[in-house]
């Protein structure tokens, strides 16, 4: 761990233009549009973008890409940072601290030096991690990359897909929704039989409940018990999180009961959003930004992997007419 945040430390230098970019941008400009714009405008710093214009053989695309992913890794939590404390905090930004690792420094950048909540964001840094392409962001920065187009250019892209609605938003949802209840319900700790009336409510009205069911799991997502099992150890009488334990506790079993849901059970979505509220960090719409420096992590290698094993351009599948009538017709 010291020897890759030495490594990512020395690297994390940001470019001044690039901060004069966000700058230009209004302080109401949605985080995640700062974060993707300082993102673009680091593609100057681009290792493959120079190589490619000279040149580089097929076989040596890699060595480049690991430059630029390994850069901008390490520049993403600088970067995040700068965009919380100016938009959250009239610009007062905090120095890194080299001596801290990758998540803690990014964690003291943010302006939260108690070592919980840096234990809580190499956490949610592991658990935010997804290498593979069954996701928007994942896959967008996969599709994008194949392309060739370098690192900065394919993880603009993914980022663009994790601040949609369906995606990155969830954990925001889930804040919203649970304060939504609390609010109707008169305020305090609501009961379990007030869950239950007010989650049939919203399943009536022709609503989801947030943060349960996942495209793949069909189980309790273990991203969720791990964030379970830490609060349980640093925050088990905390209000937001006796409530999310109620929720878990009657949700299920009322989705089940519908017998349209092939997963009740809560994923990630579902907890993530009450560790932040506890130590402070309740600016919901800077969540996505956490989550995406996140996903850098398994994105960006994988897409290192994509062109050390040579992959080609991914296009979409075609058809015809005439197939389409043959398929529909049985």
């Amino acid at each position: 761990v010291r020897r890759v945040s030495n490594n990512w430390a020395r690297r994390a230098t940001i470019p001044p233009h690039v901060f004069k970019v966000i700058d230009a941008l209004p302080f109401h400009a949605h985080p995640m549009t700062q974060f993707v714009t300082g993102i673009m405008a680091l593609r100057t710093e681009s290792e493959f973008q120079r190589a490619y214009r000279a040149g580089i053989s097929k076989s040596d695309y890699w060595e480049p890409i690991y430059e630029d992913v390994m850069n901008l890794i390490a520049r993403l939590p600088r970067l995040a940072a700068y965009i919380y404390r100016r938009t959250y905090h009239n610009g007062d930004h905090i120095e890194p601290d080299s001596k801290l690792d990758w998540a803690g420094n990014f964690a003291h950048m943010l302006g939260f030096d108690n070592e919980e909540f840096r234990e809580l964001l190499r956490l949610y840094m592991t658990i935010h991690v997804d290498h593979e392409g069954g996701n928007v962001s994942a896959h967008t920065v996969h599709l994008v990359g194949s392309a060739l187009s370098d690192p900065y250019l394919a993880f603009a892209a993914g980022m663009n897909g994790l601040a949609g609605p369906l995606h990155g938003l969830a954990n925001q949802e889930v804040i919203r929704w649970i304060f939504a209840m609390r609010d109707e319900l008169g305020g305090g700790l609501p009961s379990k039989e007030q869950i239950a009336n007010y989650v049939k409510k919203t399943l009536n009205d022709g609503k989801v409940v947030p943060g349960f069911g996942h495209a793949v799991l069909r189980k309790t997502d273990p991203r969720y018990t791990a964030q379970r099992e830490f609060a349980l150890k640093h925050m088990p009488h905390d209000d937001l999180f006796q409530i999310v334990s109620r929720i878990y506790e009657v949700v299920p079993e009322i989705l089940q009961s519908t017998g349209k849901v092939k997963n009740p059970w809560p994923n990630v979505d579902a907890h993530s959003g009450q560790l932040l509220m506890h130590y402070g960090l309740t600016h919901y719409d800077f969540y996505t930004v956490l989550f995406g420096v996140s996903r850098a992590l398994g994105t960006l290698a994988s897409l290192l992997w994509d062109r050390a094993l040579g992959f080609p351009i991914e296009r979409p599948g075609s058809t015809t007419t005439e197939l389409l009538k043959e398929r529909f017709a049985k």
